[in-house]
């Protein structure tokens, strides 16, 4: 199912009426940062599953 630019003027629209502009902004930042912490954990998964890997070696 496809949407074109119609369907997504109206999503958008509808959204708008919803929540409020002011709303709009905040749940984005909020998305943002959600994203951001996201990325960082995975990042820090890495960096453990890298040390253990390397201390597995090692011994």
């Amino acid at each position: 199912m496809k949407f074109g630019p119609t369907e997504m003027i109206i999503i958008l629209v509808i959204v708008l009426v919803l929540f409020g502009v002011g709303r709009i902004g905040k749940i984005g930042g909020e998305f943002g940062r959600g994203i951001s912490e996201f990325r960082k954990g995975l990042k820090a998964g890495e960096d453990t599953d890298a040390k253990a890997e390397n201390s597995d070696k090692k011994a």
